[in-house]
């Protein structure tokens, strides 16, 4: 998606300045010895100040005319923050200088109800706010950013049809230099459709290699880079080398500098670390990034510095890395610690577990590290739930019943023989194999919970093979029932 702001400018200064709203009023700056209008509001354009105009010329024909300064990079910094503000409509915001933004809303539409709901949902945000926004959806960035500012109706162009969207538009339509534009203009070209008729070889002849590049990225034939809007970080360093580093151990001395001064920092504010991520800005323009997770807050620069060991050899650093750069997304206060040398941490408050399980994490991955907690629940599957953090407090106490260490998800069904229909078993087959039980303890009932789905009840019986394995079984409903079915669900240690 492609919105394009008419008068950016003009209206966000009219968000600062309300009392701009009923004047005429332009942006302008110096230009070879003249005062140029760069932006122009829509009220002084319907009395005939445009952008472009000198402002002799305009306050000629417009005397209450006012005349604002411009401010360098302002446009730059109104998009910015607009772009932040569309990150809740799709992760990917690119800034589209000099007055507009490029949104990927790949997969996004949906959530709105459909294309057209989606642009009509931003597009009326953005005029709610003040800003005269258009906005166009195609498949590609340059298709988008023609129709959204020279076609007429029809915003949303369906698949694979950008070649007929941009047809009858103009060749500016394209995003070319003004050169191009004017040599164009002399030679007849009104619209686009006459340029996709000529061969590239005669375009490239007459315009040069860069009209062809536009019309491949209008029809998707040339793939278009954005630079997406990041979000600022409240937690982070920077790391400019001299010389390029291309090397390991160069990488982890940059790595170990930057974690000095990002910790000095979350140490004074009682902050600890939950997520860093370092970004490396490579002289041929490319960025590659890692990241590292810990189980606790953390500010200890060894620690962190032992996790980050693990993820260099996944840092590319082809001809050189010119700039590091350190964020931390998510960080969580910290308690003050005791430095008293008999002072003993305990249990899952020992900071030496967490910095076990981050360096074991850093090795497997940080979902092959869980930690469960009881909920108030007797239905087995939902007798516990998955910690969020290694601090997190349970709300009930584990049930004193005796339980497998493991349990089967979902339960699998077996074969049983029983002397009795309702007495344990005497044998089981599972997954083939025989199971001769020795010992058998049970049954125990447990019903379903009513309120949340409805079903048999389940009589569980802990028995012991003469293997001497020990496992949990089930039988749901009442042996007599004429349906009842034999399951295994856990295994004991």
């Amino acid at each position: 998606m492609s919105i394009w702001f008419r008068h950016l400018l003009t209206d966000g200064l009219t968000r600062r300045r309300p009392e701009l709203k009923t004047l005429p009023f332009v942006i302008a700056t110096p230009v070879k010895n003249r005062i140029i209008i760069t932006a122009s509001s829509l009220l002084a354009e319907q009395e005939g100040a445009f952008t472009g105009m000198a402002v002799a010329d305009a306050k000629a024909a417009l005397a209450e005319l006012v005349v604002i300064d411009e401010l360098p990079g302002q446009a730059a910094k109104l998009l910015r923050l607009i772009g932040l503000g569309c990150i809740r409509y799709t992760p990917i915001v690119s800034i589209d200088l000099p007055e507009g933004l490029m949104l990927d809303i790949s997969g996004c539409a949906h959530l709105w109800g459909g294309e057209r709901e989606y642009l009509k949902e931003i597009v009326l945000k953005l005029r709610a706010a003040g800003f005269d926004a258009r906005a166009a959806i195609a498949d590609t960035p340059g298709a988008a950013w023609a129709v959204a500012r020279f076609a007429q109706k029809r915003p949303i162009i369906p698949s694979s049809m950008q070649a007929a969207a941009i047809t009858s538009l103009p060749p500016a339509a394209l995003r070319l230099e003004p050169e191009i534009l004017e040599r164009m203009q002399k030679l007849g070209f009104c619209t686009i459709g006459p340029l996709l008729e000529i061969l590239p070889q005669a375009l490239r002849r007459r315009f040069g290699q860069g009209l062809l590049t536009r019309i491949g990225q209008a029809l998707g034939i040339i793939e278009e880079y954005w630079e997406p809007v990041v979000p600022p970080v409240a937690y982070t360093a920077r790391l400019p080398c001299l010389e390029p580093i291309c090397t390991a151990a160069g990488i982890g001395i940059a790595i170990e500098k930057l974690l000095e001064i990002l910790c000095r920092q979350l140490k004074n504010e009682g902050k600890g670390l939950r997520k860093a991520i370092l970004k490396c800005h490579r002289i041929d323009g490319r960025k590659v990034q890692v990241a590292i997770t810990t189980t606790k807050g953390s500010h200890s620069v060894s620690h962190l510095m032992r996790l980050f060991q693990l993820q260099i050899g996944k840092i590319e650093p082809a001809l050189g890395i010119e700039l590091f750069i350190l964020e931390a997304p998510r960080v969580e206060d910290m308690g003050t610690m005791q430095e008293k040398l008999w002072a003993e941490a305990k249990g899952l408050a020992d900071n030496a577990l967490a910095e076990l399980l981050d360096r074991i994490a850093g090795k497997v991955g940080i979902n092959a590290i869980q930690r469960f907690l009881p909920t108030e629940n007797h239905w087995p599957e939902r007798s516990m739930k998955l910690a969020t953090s290694l601090t997190e407090q349970p709300g009930t106490a584990w049930p004193v019943l005796q339980r497998p260490i493991r349990l089967v998800q979902p339960p699998e069904p077996i074969d049983v023989m029983a002397l009795v229909p309702d007495h344990p078993p005497r044998l089981f087959v599972h997954k083939g194999k025989r199971h001769s039980i020795a010992k058998a303890d049970g049954p125990e009932r447990i019903g379903r919970e009513w309120w949340q789905d409805s079903g048999e009840h389940r009589d569980y019986y802990i028995v012991e093979d003469s293997d001497g394995g020990r496992y949990w079984l089930f039988r749901s409903g009442y042996y007599d029932g004429g349906d009842a079915r034999w399951y295994l669900h856990g295994y004991f240690a």
